[in-house]
């Protein structure tokens, strides 16, 4: 039977029902944590493409260290983050991450590599997996199946040892877990499961517990990128409409010369790679008087995300306007759209093969392909060459009994050739059409977000995330919004939102206002009144007609909520005599629920208030006050028996019902 067969769901629960009348008690400051003092922050940026962590001491705010160098970059990437990657052994226990496991699982025979669990980009699942539970799982590039929290738990775990280490290096004595404040950057966009999940892994990986969860901190993306920008100085950034889109290109100068002299400031310091935060707004940010607007997109490599912030002075607090918007736009698109190409060339059935018989030698054309991938730019004439692996070129030869060279003659794929030295040879108009499907799909869009009402006379749009490296969607952004609103990138665009993050690590009360993602409410009966209840829900009680599944609502969706505010309702117990109150909360992504019963309406929290063996002369009406604490990304209720302060805590939970 489905969900909603059952006329009534509470039938066989003794339910609450409001106290009239239902009053709301805003308590910015009701019993507030002691504010634990953490030595450093460390934050961690768990990219799809790419991850990496950057750390700073509660003493000296003003240095943002970000992590050592990692070994084994690729050519033409600057690697300050490290592939997210991850390898396990045939018996599924971790061995490495990043290049060492991308390099490691390249140099197995491919005899033994298909016994290796070799992960990638495994991060899209939480954002494309509708019922995301601690059961999901995530298949290997050998097409075994190991639960996602594992691989997560795993990936943090990893980052969590590397910078322990590295702090105990730096302060020569060990450094221990608890004085560290952990900060984990996740896609704005990402529905509640995903947030929820991702702390989950955390817990598992030692970071923090749920016993101590303010040791860690989950942040939006696009926010920890708004806090960094609010700092930028103008040497710090490009400012596209102030010049021509980025041009000149040479090999060694990955992103065109526009951030010559931000490398230059960086490159002096790439041993210590420490950057300084100076203690002030920056100049661009002091242009910007309260109400002012400005949209902060962020473009990595699974999703781009949109946050529309606007400015309250005096301290400059930001408070999110137009709830995030998004999709699964990241760069990830462009690959996807060269695979696409190279079915058309090769056949869909032999690249199929290919991946399944040959997975290191994929992931080795996919690397060759990122390197080429980020020198497309919008007026580059020469073309661009892509290395086959010699093993695609043998093992097309017997898969289809002619040559590579043969294949490319006869697709008519015009703009992509076979060169003399083994190499697919694109034009550049063949590239920058693998990129058209992903940069259409974000200023489109964005273009609706500038249509919103909220979302009227703009000031600044912050281009952000390791996309916003390609001039491409720079050039794109330009051209549409540049007669709008200033187009910014600041310049290590790529670690924006790893800085931002331990800004935010240090100040988590910088953002003083969010909109809350979901419709959240509790389940309760009401008196039922002829004529305005459904019949169907109608349930008599010792002589009582009550309306059964009422949502009795807290918050809407898109509601503005203050960090930390509270919202109370007070309900008494349906039956006098009863002593075991089970509250259950639900939420929906609709703006107007009435019942529980409503398509799309999910339980996601349980407060089960025990009053059995208190004392027995309460009142005949119990007051039971239920509160609800929003504005963080993690949003906490309590149910309390106001008679004898009897009180039950619970998280709200997306993931285990």
């Amino acid at each position: 039977t489905s969900a909603y067969s059952s006329p009534a769901k509470s039938l066989g629960d003794p339910g609450i029902t409001p106290l009239s009348p239902s009053h709301i008690v805003k308590d910015s400051d009701a019993d507030d944590a002691v504010e634990q003092l953490f030595l450093v922050v460390v934050a961690i940026d768990f990219g799809t493409t790419s991850s990496g962590y950057a750390y700073s001491f509660t003493k000296e705010p003003e240095c943002i260290h970000v992590m050592r160098r990692w070994e084994g970059g690729d050519p033409g990437v600057s690697n300050q983050k490290t592939p997210t990657t991850i390898l396990l052994t045939p018996e599924r226990k971790f061995h490495s991450f990043g290049y060492a496991a991308r390099d490691f699982y390249h140099d197995l025979d491919p005899t033994e590599s298909k016994h290796w669990l070799y992960f990638e980009k495994f991060k899209m699942k939480l954002h494309t997996t509708g019922n995301l539970t601690m059961e999901t799982d995530l298949t290997a590039a050998n097409g075994k199946k190991v639960k996602a929290l594992e691989i997560f738990a795993y990936a943090l775990q990893f980052f969590k040892e590397q910078a322990l280490k590295e702090l105990s290096d730096q302060g020569g004595s060990d450094f221990e877990n608890t004085e560290v404040r952990w900060v984990i950057t996740v896609p704005a966009i990402w529905k509640q499961p995903a947030k929820q999940f991702m702390r989950q892994a955390a817990y598992k990986a030692g970071m923090a517990s749920p016993e101590n969860p303010e040791q860690l901190i989950i942040a939006l993306e696009p926010e920890a990128a708004s806090i960094y920008c609010r700092k930028l100085r103008l040497h710090q950034m490009i400012d596209l409409s102030s010049r021509a889109p980025v041009n000149g290109y040479s090999p060694s100068d990955t992103i065109g010369t526009g951030f010559t002299q931000g490398k230059e400031h960086v490159r002096r310091n790439r041993q210590s790679r420490t950057f300084m935060v100076e203690n002030v707004i920056g100049e661009i940010w002091s242009e910007l008087e309260e109400g002012d607007r400005y949209i902060v997109v962020d473009s990595g490599g699974g999703t781009v995300d949109m946050t529309v912030h606007q400015i309250r002075l005096p301290e400059g607090h930001l408070k999110e306007l137009y709830k995030a918007t998004g999709g699964p736009y990241g760069s990830l698109g462009v690959d996807y759209e060269f695979e696409k190409l190279l079915c058309k060339i090769f056949g869909e059935d032999f690249i199929e093969q290919f991946k399944i018989k040959r997975p290191a030698a994929w992931v080795d054309l996919m690397i060759a392909f990122e390197s080429r991938k980020r020198a497309a730019a919008p007026d580059r004439t020469n073309p661009l060459n892509i290395t086959l692996p010699f093993s695609f070129i043998d093992y097309y030869k017997k898969f289809r009994g002619h040559s590579v060279e043969h294949a490319l003659r006869k697709s008519n794929v015009d703009f992509v050739k076979w060169s003399s030295q083994g190499m697919l040879r694109m034009s550049p108009d063949a590239m920058n059409a693998l990129f058209k499907p992903t940069i259409d799909q974000i200023i489109q869009h964005l273009s609706e977000v500038f249509d919103k009402p909220e979302v009227t006379n703009v000031k600044f749009l912050f281009l952000v995330g390791g996309f916003a490296e390609s001039p491409l969607l720079q050039q794109a952004v330009q051209s549409a919004f540049g007669s709008r609103c200033r187009v910014i990138i600041p310049q290590d665009v790529g670690l924006t939102i790893l800085k931002g993050a331990v800004l935010f690590g240090l100040d988590p009360a910088v953002i003083k206002v969010r909109r809350s993602p979901l419709t959240y409410g509790v389940g309760v009966l009401n008196r039922f009144v002829e004529g305005k209840h459904p019949p169907e829900k109608l349930l008599v009680k010792d002589g009582t007609r009550w309306c059964t599944d009422v949502f009795d609502k807290f918050i809407s969706a898109d509601q503005s909520v203050a960090l930390g505010e509270t919202v109370t309702r007070s309900y008494t117990p349906a039956k006098p005599s009863q002593l075991v109150i089970v509250i259950n909360i639900y939420s929906s992504e609709q703006d107007n629920v009435s019942f529980i019963t409503e398509p799309g309406v999910k339980k996601c929290g349980t407060l089960r208030l025990d009053l059995t063996g208190t004392d027995a002369s309460v009142p005949n009406r119990r007051e039971i006050k239920t509160l609800m604490q929003f504005g963080d990304t993690e949003i906490k209720a309590m149910a309390v028996d106001v008679a004898t302060s009897k009180s039950v805590k619970v998280g709200i939970d997306f993931l285990n019902y």
